[in-house]
């Protein structure tokens, strides 16, 4: 009996220390230690285990037999000329100790159910580790050899010597384009017309940070500009099909999941002076207009392999509209008034970005926006469908509709409703 109970001690206190081991990963590993799975389920914390049960249930069970330490089952009788109980070496002992612990546990479970910790079922998720992962024997590495430099270092700059890297949580894209469009004629083709040709170049440049769990901010620069020749104005030989500079700013905290508290900002010009045909009367020019739109509300966003979106609905929105130049003919088709130079309009506003990837070499970008003053509504909305034919060569196709009825209408305009297509084929790069 000092036997056993001397050989119980010593496996206890081994799994004891290895136990110490799970709650502190840094303790050094204790000495000695020596680890039996046949025990382990009377020293680990108590946990409720279903093979005791099964066990009691089963046919070889009599009433009155809670511990039935028969003599096949027994591990008490040990003799001096062999080795400890936690050692046993061969699968039929094995067998016969997990019966005796198992009626150890049922009994364990009726006297003591509170102190019962956990449940088997917590150990279902468990991994276990591969054949190729369980090293049997493990070589004994020299050190040495490893610390020994090849080519050592004989004055290091300390300054250099340690390099801390920290997450990049900005990123930054850009992506140019030079598009060409060219129809020729004769000049005796009989169904008549003028031969033209087209030019368009784009870059937009984004710099976006996300924090993956608050703080979204994306910012973008636009840069669109167009020239088409024009036969039939008598007065310039060219004028600009598409001018625009265009700037975002969108700051975003997250509130739930894909829902942000955001305010955004968007301010857009163009370059060029552009006139009507066969006349000197500008139309636009740098800085006329210049429109600033402000923006606070909430913006649901989802970010797919296929496709991101955004959808911003803003209840404040405000749309600063300044006119520069004098000599622009018709101020009111930007929401100024004449004798004016600048507008404020107060309002609501909804946006949508959709950014979505058809196929491999087809992708679709639209923007949809609507603001209201309650009193006039401003809608535009813009498709580019972009065909890539290859690393450098891309087809686009732009259509942009817009509605306004906050203009003046005259005989020459008499619709609210405006609308731009180019179709165009060049050069892209993105990267």
């Amino acid at each position: 009996m000092k036997e056993f109970a001397d050989s119980l001690r010593e496996l206890s206190a081994s799994y004891f220390a290895y136990h110490r081991l799970w709650e502190d990963m840094d303790a050094p590993a204790p000495r000695g230690v020596k680890l039996k799975s046949d025990y382990y389920k009377l020293f680990v914390p108590p946990t409720y285990y279903f093979s005791p049960v099964e066990q009691a249930f089963a046919f070889d069970w009599e009433p009155g037999d809670r511990l039935g330490m028969n003599a096949c089952d027994s591990i008490y009788a040990v003799k001096k000329d062999v080795s400890p109980v936690y050692e046993l070496p061969n699968l039929e002992k094995t067998a016969s100790v997990d019966r005796w612990v198992n009626k150890i546990l049922l009994n364990f479970y009726l006297q003591h159910p509170e102190q019962v910790m956990g449940n088997e079922m917590y150990f279902a998720d468990a991994i276990l580790l591969d054949d190729v992962q369980v090293v049997n024997a493990p070589r004994q590495e020299k050190m040495k050899n490893y610390m020994q430099v090849s080519n050592p270092v004989e004055k290091a700059n300390v300054e250099n010597e340690f390099r801390v890297l920290k997450p990049n949580f900005w990123k930054k894209t850009a992506a140019a384009s030079m598009q060409f469009s060219q129809y020729s004629i004769s000049d005796n083709w009989y169904q008549g017309g003028e031969s033209t040709n087209a030019l368009l170049s784009e870059l937009k440049l984004t710099a976006n940070y996300d924090d993956r769990q608050k703080v979204q901010f994306e910012n973008s620069l636009e840069i669109k500009i167009g020239f088409i020749t024009a036969p039939s104005d008598t007065v310039h030989s060219y004028k600009t099909n598409a001018d625009l500079l265009r700037l975002n700013s969108k700051l975003g905290v997250r509130a739930i999941k894909n829902l942000y508290y955001t305010i955004a900002a968007e301010f857009k010009t163009q370059f060029f002076p552009n006139y009507k045909t066969n006349t000197n009367d500008m139309i636009s020019n740098f800085l006329s207009p210049a429109q600033l739109d402000l923006s606070v509300g909430m913006d649901y966003k989802l970010d797919k392999p296929k496709y991101k979106l955004s959808l911003m609905g803003a209840p404040f929105s405000y749309t600063f509209v300044y006119i520069s130049n004098d000599d622009i003919v018709n101020p009111s088709s930007f929401n100024v008034e004449p004798g004016h130079t600048s507008a404020n309009l107060f309002g609501s506003k909804i946006t949508a970005n959709l950014d979505w990837k058809i196929a491999k070499n087809i992708s679709y970008l639209t923007k949809l926006e609507y603001f209201t003053t309650y009193d006039k509504v401003i809608a535009s909305w813009e498709n580019t469908f972009n065909f890539q034919l290859n690393r450098y060569l891309s087809t686009k196709l732009f259509i942009h509709a817009r509605y306004d009825d906050g203009v003046t209408l005259t005989e020459e305009n008499d619709t609210y409703f405006q609308l731009k297509e180019m179709l165009t084929f060049g050069l892209s790069y993105t990267w």
